[in-house]
């Protein structure tokens, strides 16, 4: 195998270099929105916890099961999937479409997608699925509207039985290191019981109440997945980019010393061409 030239050597150590800095920005910038995200998501998950409760407790109160809580048979599907709008992050986004593809298998249906984020919408238009609704550029700036609007739809199909069931697919923020694929049905609602007497009085009724808040309910699901999942996202790209500096900066000291001794290398055979050249005019 011949030796890289100094030259070419050269021209690697500047294209490492150049990728350095952009790895090194996107890393920065990545940090930078963790932070903001994780207080985002932090502010709205009491919101969702307060609703859950309520729901849970109007539902240990009603003598009948709301047509939201109860099982059907699944004939007609819908999975909110909610990827990024960008990759570089590691396996944030092949991760949770493998996750909705192996579910769709369980299921045995194929179901209709509302796509979050615009690698979930490239994914699923190349393997021809049918696309109800698309979402881009949403997350870090999502709206309480926005998923009223999605959750009224999904709601209103859901209870002219339409479809039998509503599932979303997202990426829970773990820790900055770790980041975990989920999915939770949002209709029917997965409720635990509280196994308590509500003190509570409904009125007209405790289901006629839960049925009026399952818009809200379901908005605030969809509203606290999609926050997360952002939140996941620059956690995984900050990995993955911190790990691409330090693979960088590895490759970088190996071409580095490589440069060095292809120099070296140069310099000995000058020397050797200068004193060979002496020689022969000495004699």
């Amino acid at each position: 195998m011949s030796t890289p030239s100094v030259k070419s050597i050269t021209k690697r150590i500047k294209s490492i270099s150049s990728t350095l800095q952009i790895t090194k920005a996107m890393e920065l910038v990545a940090t930078s929105k963790l932070k903001k995200a994780k207080e985002t998501a932090s502010i709205s998950q009491p919101y969702f916890q307060a609703i859950y409760e309520t729901m849970s407790d109007i539902a240990s109160s009603a003598d009948t099961a709301s047509q939201y809580t109860s099982p059907r048979e699944v004939k007609k599907a819908v999975f909110i999937v909610i990827a990024g709008d960008r990759g570089l992050a590691g396996g944030y986004n092949s991760n949770i479409f493998k996750l909705a593809i192996a579910e769709e298998k369980k299921l045995g249906i194929k179901p209709d997608i509302i796509a979050i984020g615009k690698k979930s919408v490239d994914f699923f238009s190349k393997k021809d699925y049918n696309i109800i609704s698309s979402y881009v550029n949403v997350g870090g700036n999502v709206s309480h509207a926005m998923c009223r609007d999605i959750a009224d739809n999904f709601v209103e199909e859901f209870s002219s039985g339409n479809i039998d069931l509503v599932r979303i697919f997202y990426t829970s923020f773990v820790s900055a290191i770790k980041q975990e694929e989920l999915s939770i049905d949002v209709l029917p609602v997965p409720l635990k019981s509280t196994n308590q007497k509500s003190y509570i009085e409904y009125d007209p009724s405790p289901i006629v109440v839960f049925d009026r808040i399952i818009p809200q309910y379901s908005a605030g699901i969809l509203h606290c997945s999609i926050e997360e999942a952002f939140t996941a996202e620059q956690a995984a790209r900050r990995t993955a980019m911190e790990n691409a500096n330090k693979n960088g900066e590895e490759m970088l000291e190996k071409i580095s010393l490589q440069y060095n001794r292809a120099r070296q290398a140069g310099i000995t055979q000058e020397i050797t061409e200068i004193v060979s050249g002496s020689s022969a005019q000495g004699n």
